[in-house]
């Protein structure tokens, strides 16, 4: 059975690094990529060309996005009843403390710093599979009621 993830990243760079680490990490894993957080949404509500998005089992969320950024990307899953119960991980370039309480503060469900080298990047990948595909629990669907 796979694991859909939706990677919520507008560096191309960060978006590669990050499939790798995870096709050596897992292979169970679906990353799908939303580049903006506009796109995020609509793959989340299952609108436009994401009509047949499937429900991610986590969210990595960039804070740092344009259009809509990943801080109001996350204050709209976490408002939103068929959404808040996917587990949000805000992975961000960011070590703002400010950051880091507001999106705490907002619901995220981890904060993790984006280191900038390739074996510690993959490490932190490697360390996100340990713990939330195979450590936490996941939901799978959403409860109606």
């Amino acid at each position: 059975m796979s694991i859909e993830v939706l990677l919520v990243e507008d560096s191309p760079g960060d978006v590669r690094l990050t499939r790798e680490a995870f096709r050596e990490a897992n292979s169970r894993v679906r990353l799908h990529v939303a580049y903006d957080g506009f796109e995020a949404m609509a793959f989340l509500r299952h609108e436009g060309v994401h009509v047949d998005a499937p429900r991610p089992d986590f969210i990595l969320l960039d804070l740092n996005l344009p259009k809509m950024d990943g801080r109001e990307v996350l204050a709209h899953i976490k408002k939103d009843e068929s959404l808040k119960t996917i587990p949000t991980i805000i992975l961000s370039i960011s070590q703002s403390e400010k950051d880091i309480v507001k999106s705490y503060q907002a619901h995220a469900n981890c904060y993790l710093s984006k280191p900038v080298q390739l074996d510690e990047f993959e490490s932190v990948v490697r360390s996100i599979n340990d713990f939330w595909l195979t450590k936490a629990k996941l939901t799978q669907r959403r409860l109606d009621g």
